[in-house]
């Protein structure tokens, strides 16, 4: 079953959020790789195209590579359109995330798991706060995202963080500070991706390798969207809290389309939820009631 076109999808928004004054994220705006990245490690791994609106990232059994945001965030809508590595690309991962710097990081992952020729990849998700992760959750993906772009977009604010693929939000992380549950709120995070080998978890536990052979690997970028609260590394707040588009009131949730869509994705291509996941979790934590993680 494929998502609604893109034209009914509008319809329905509109109507959904007629009733609860939710919104959809702004458009993003493709720019040039470096307006807002730089390279992080292996630079001659990085070729760039069509004078830097497109880049390629190589992995080869020398070393991967990667890049990171100018700036730092606190707050803001994050997008990119990433073709993943085609063919065998077992052992490998593509991630695009949002993370701090100290010990008791923040961060928040999308984790694109190679897998060998004919078998789907997997999406895996994370959120990370005060240093504590283990939320994971991994999805099939609805298309094959090594034949062609598609948006993957981060919303991130006092209320929600939203994971979106394309327009369809896959995963919600709310504010569940009246429950004991920590949020990122207060510590700006960079934008990192980058493509690696991890053949010692990434592809069935670690027990489908690299192939070499088949090396260079190749994930190629383009649209490399920020529109964010920019911060120094030490700022504890957002000077414009409140005034941008992203903290309306339209935004502090989603709207009822937009549920359900997410239900689409939970009962269709879901393959593992920490909140279902009673071996790790005997009681199950307790921000997934409010994500409607279940």
């Amino acid at each position: 079953m494929a998502p609604p076109s893109p034209a009914l999808f509008l319809c329905f928004l509109g109507l959904a959020a007629v009733g609860t004054m939710a919104a959809p994220p702004r458009k993003p705006i493709n720019v040039p790789f470096n307006k807002n990245y730089v390279p992080t490690w292996a630079f001659d791994h990085i070729k760039y195209f069509n004078g830097g609106n497109d880049i390629q990232l190589h992995l080869d059994n020398y070393t991967g590579t990667g890049f990171q945001s100018r700036g730092s965030y606190l707050f803001g809508h994050f997008s990119m359109q990433i073709k993943m590595v085609g063919g065998d690309s077992a052992g490998t991962v593509t991630a695009f995330y949002l993370s701090s710097q100290n010990s008791e990081h923040d961060e928040i992952d999308f984790e694109f798991l190679g897998n060998r020729t004919g078998q789907p990849y997997i999406l895996q998700t994370n959120v990370f706060t005060g240093g504590k992760g283990d939320r994971e959750q991994r999805i099939y993906l609805w298309f094959d995202p090594t034949k062609g772009y598609h948006y993957y977009s981060i919303l991130w604010n006092l209320y929600q963080i939203v994971f979106f693929v394309d327009d369809v939000p896959i995963r919600v992380f709310k504010n569940s500070k009246e429950l004991g549950v920590r949020f990122p709120f207060d510590q700006p995070m960079k934008l990192y991706s980058s493509l690696w080998n991890a053949d010692d978890w990434a592809t069935r536990g670690g027990l489908e390798k690299t192939n070499w052979a088949n090396a260079p690997f190749v994930a190629s970028y383009r649209g490399f969207h920020i529109d964010g609260c920019e911060s120094s590394a030490n700022a504890k707040f957002c000077e414009t809290q409140g005034k941008r588009w992203w903290d309306q009131k339209e935004f502090r949730d989603l709207d009822g389309f937009q549920y359900r869509r997410l239900q689409w994705v939970r009962n269709k291509w879901t393959i593992y939820n920490y909140c279902t996941d009673r071996k790790r979790y005997p009681a199950m934590p307790k921000e997934c009631a409010k994500d409607r993680d279940i």
